[in-house]
């Protein structure tokens, strides 16, 4: 044989594992490629849209905390507010009762001192009875009288 037929036959051999390559092996390995490179691609863009997603959550948190926040400070300061009229309608309802204990307790003051001018009047009236009584019991004497008002004064 000659190097030209071992050429050519080693040429069909070679060119029959080229097709044979090409017919059962390239298909499937191309193919794992392919699903390789799509799988990555898929990973990438599920990473990329995760971060976003992130991103996102973030901006919402913070923007639902800061509303939050500011709900909280609009519920102290209306407490507030309610806490200071609370106390301040407090404080006129402990006015108006001090001014109805205090005129109740003038009006009571005002009737012990009435009913204590009244039993004094009638004490006076009864002594003042009693040392007429005396005085026209006894004789008109001025020393005599003068003793009984004197011991009159003293009653009284």
């Amino acid at each position: 044989m000659s190097i030209n037929a071992t050429l050519f036959i080693q040429l069909i051999v070679f060119f029959i594992g080229v097709m044979i390559t090409m017919k059962f092996i390239w298909p499937p390995l191309i193919g794992a490629l392919e699903a390789r490179q799509k799988k990555i691609a898929d990973g990438l863009a599920a990473g990329e849209r995760g971060r976003q997603d992130l991103l996102s959550a973030e901006k919402r948190a913070h923007e639902a905390d800061r509303a939050a926040r500011e709900r909280a400070q609009e519920i102290v300061a209306q407490s507030e507010k309610r806490a200071a009229a609370v106390i301040e309608e407090a404080k006129v309802a402990a006015r108006t009762e001090a001014e109805r204990i205090a005129a109740a307790a003038r009006a009571d003051v005002e009737q012990e001192v009435q009913r204590a001018r009244q039993m004094l009047r009638d004490q006076v009236a009864v002594l003042a009875v009693a040392g007429a009584e005396r005085i026209l019991k006894r004789e008109v004497d001025p020393q005599a009288h003068a003793q009984m008002l004197t011991a009159l004064k003293q009653e009284l």
